[in-house]
């Protein structure tokens, strides 16, 4: 979580600010936290990162014409030094994946301190916009956000310590009870989850048109219950993608083997659905390693799900092969040349059965 000190300083370059720029990941958890810092301020831009981890010069003429005066970085895993210096105003960087050492910008990690600590950037986000109240009715009134708060959190496979009043303002979207799985899966609030992944999915110009339209949403079921034109609008473009990949999950299902991992490699030329099909799929396989690739320009593109650590299996597979990888410790991305790809893939099988056998003995 972000220090007491580092709300204060950055609730206060916020409400300074005339105009900030806002960097955000291509996933749920950056859209939310994205639409909470702005929904709240109610100055400046986003900009989203699109496939890839890291902020690098190369953004810079997306943004260099506007007037900003302060950047604010969200949920994104790296960050190139000269993408800082060459920054025309201060960067405050809030992100939660492994920690970088770069300097000349106010960087918040909370595994600087701790670093098995797993805390979406959406959870840190609401530190800042969240008003504190006694009354579940006041509560709800000082915090409209309170479902994009919830919704970026689970969609990053976190509970937040806020779900018991979430479950009293909204009984319908999930219980308290509910594990993170079921609530994505099974429960409402997991729709609106799934809604905020599509909104990614398409060419560059539709996904800024629905983040524009999600910027708007001001309730969930708005979405759920298509009330608005603006809640129609993503819900048709939900529907429309959500055939697609249903009909993904149907196909994956169906390779289920001996093996310790569950691989499924796709064709779709329209949609990338890598990573919200493997999280969804290791909810319905827990005994097995989820794999699901999508091979492009020459290359597999990654993402690796489990319910236990495979980051250290995954970096022994990489070693030797024209590839990279890394992330969480059970949910890793990676890209590997296609030359490679039968060799990485026989390495990560073997040493995942060498990690069955550890843990059977122990």
């Amino acid at each position: 979580m972000l220090s007491p000190k580092q709300v204060k300083i950055i609730r206060e370059k916020l409400e300074s600010a005339q105009y900030p720029i806002y960097i955000h990941d291509d996933d749920p958890d950056g859209l939310c936290s994205f639409l909470l810092l702005y929904n709240n301020y109610l100055e400046g831009q986003g900009f989203m990162l699109k496939a890839a981890p890291k902020l690098d010069i190369r953004f810079h003429p997306k943004i260099n014409h506007i007037n900003y005066d302060l950047l604010i970085v969200l949920d994104i895993p790296q960050m190139e030094q000269d993408f800082i210096d060459q920054a025309k105003s201060q960067i405050i960087w809030i992100d939660h994946h492994q920690v970088q050492d770069q300097q000349n910008v106010m960087y918040c990690n909370p595994r600087i301190k701790d670093n098995a600590a797993y805390i979406p950037t959406t959870r840190m986000a609401y530190q800042i916009v969240e008003k504190k109240e006694r009354s579940i009715k006041r509560y709800q009134e000082a915090n409209p956000d309170l479902w994009i708060a919830m919704v970026g959190c689970l969609s990053d496979w976190y509970k937040p310590d806020f779900t018991a009043k979430f479950c009293k303002i909204y009984p319908d979207l999930m219980e308290k009870d509910d594990d993170i799985g079921t609530a994505l899966y099974v429960r409402p609030i997991g729709t609106i989850a799934k809604v905020f992944a599509f909104i990614y999915k398409g060419r560059t110009k539709e996904v800024y048109r629905n983040i524009k339209v999600a910027m708007k949403i001001k309730s969930p079921y708005e979405i759920l219950h298509q009330t608005t034109e603006k809640g129609k609008y993503l819900w048709k473009m939900y529907s429309k993608i959500n055939g697609a990949y249903e009909a993904h999950i149907k196909a994956a299902k169906k390779q289920k083997n001996k093996s310790p991992i569950l691989h499924y490699n796709y064709i779709d030329s329209q949609f990338s659905f890598t990573s919200t099909l493997a999280t969804e799929l290791q909810f319905h396989h827990k005994d097995k390693v989820i794999l699901i690739t999508r091979k492009s320009d020459g290359k597999y593109k990654c993402s690796i799900r489990a319910q236990f650590s495979i980051i250290e299996q995954l970096q022994v597979a990489l070693e030797g092969v024209e590839g990279y990888g890394g992330g969480h410790p059970s949910a890793c991305g990676a890209v590997v040349a296609e030359e490679d790809w039968d060799n990485f893939l026989t390495r990560f099988t073997e040493e995942l059965k060498k990690l069955n056998k550890s843990k059977i003995k122990n």
